[in-house]
């Protein structure tokens, strides 16, 4: 697996999820095009995207694919299992992926979000077998997976599906012992089978890197930086992906691994307390994904919502998220919490698995 390595020898990846946006909500063209310039600029490679991820392929191939030679990048994108029926097979997706992006091949290629659910909609598709089609086929150039969901059931898809080659994993300081996530368990799975390992959520959805400072007191510089050393230190890790939003998050992200250096056993430590400090407050796990919104009938901004609750945690200003909320209410940009009809669809699309519809119970009366 050394040449999978050699592809992305700089560790940090670019994910193309939560770019800027324009005043009027949609993706920032202009300002993706200097991003994605200025990371190549600077020798970094790795782009990822997603077929769920909306208009992320579409602004690839405007903001990178039909600006930079083809082999100046590498480009990762996943199939979604759950979009797939009958109809929509995954000869269509595939090849609608290919249109989006104006791309020959991909670099990388994922089953997205495997889970004990999507894992039979892989199956069933035999999405397994076509993949490596596509493989032999020179329209993939390497195979992988993304992943959430327990050690046992990552330990039963490496033993049963040894022709993937990487495994991408949700894993940052705080998931680590999580009963949750289990990112320390799935790490170890995952290097049990010398698989290569892209790491998704390195500050959790941007959590980690919007505390307040007496959290963050025992660091001596951002709590970004702290976040993605810890993910990126960690052995057999091929990539770090980050959201990257603005320029500045990209400048800083870039001057970090150029060149990286591990964390400390001092830093380290540091990096336990503030683990325990935020533990301590109980914020809600939500990385902000937005797999959740598409399913909500009440049309409410989940993950919107949840940040605002967490700001109310950890933030010095407690008055910000609650007049946050009531901006979001009045501007329409979403239901109100109170309106949640328990329907629990939101749930059932949550990475995470969180208990959306209980935490949303008690979420008026904390912002209003």
């Amino acid at each position: 697996m050394d040449d999978l390595f050699q592809l992305n020898k700089k560790r940090l990846g670019f994910g193309l999820m939560r770019l800027p946006k324009d005043g009027n909500g949609k993706i920032d063209l202009k300002e993706t095009s200097a991003m994605a310039d200025r990371f190549i600029e600077k020798g970094f490679t790795y782009f990822d995207t997603a077929y769920m991820y909306q208009g992320s392929e579409e602004i690839f191939r405007e903001a990178i694919g039909s600006r930079h030679p083809r082999d100046s990048y590498t480009l990762a994108s996943k199939m979604a299992g759950w979009a797939l029926s009958d109809d929509f097979t995954p000869e269509k997706m595939f090849e609608e992926q290919l249109r989006r992006t104006g791309l020959d091949y991909f670099d990388f290629y994922l089953l997205h979000n495997i889970n004990k659910e999507h894992v039979k909609l892989y199956d069933k598709y035999d999405v397994w077998s076509y993949c490596q089609k596509l493989k032999r086929d020179g329209k993939i150039r390497h195979l992988g997976f993304s992943f959430h969901d327990t050690p046992e059931l990552l330990d039963k898809i490496l033993s049963e599906h040894p022709e993937a080659e990487f495994v991408q994993l949700q894993i940052n300081y705080l998931d680590w012992t999580s009963p949750r996530v289990q990112s320390g368990g799935i790490y170890e799975v995952a290097r049990k089978y010398n698989k290569p390992i892209i790491i998704m959520e390195p500050v959790k959805g941007g959590l980690l890197s919007n505390l307040q400072p007496q959290i963050t007191e025992p660091f001596a510089n951002t709590p970004a930086s702290y976040a993605l050393r810890f993910a990126a230190g960690l052995d057999g890790v091929m990539a770090i992906l980050s959201g990257m939003s603005t320029m500045q998050q990209l400048e800083e992200n870039v001057r970090l691994f150029s060149p990286f250096q591990k964390l400390s056993e001092d830093e380290m430590k540091a990096v336990q307390e503030v683990k325990k400090r935020i533990e301590s407050l109980q914020v809600i796990e939500c990385t902000s994904c937005r797999y959740c919104t598409p399913e909500c009938p009440q049309k409410i901004a989940i993950p919107d919502i949840f940040r605002m609750l967490n700001d109310e945690a950890v933030m010095n200003n407690k008055e910000k998220p609650k007049n946050d909320y009531k901006a979001l209410i009045a501007d329409g940009k979403s239901g109100r919490a109170s309106s949640c009809i328990k329907c629990g669809k939101c749930e059932k699309a949550c990475p995470q698995k969180l208990p959306i519809r209980k935490y949303l119970e008690n979420a008026e009366d904390s912002l209003m």
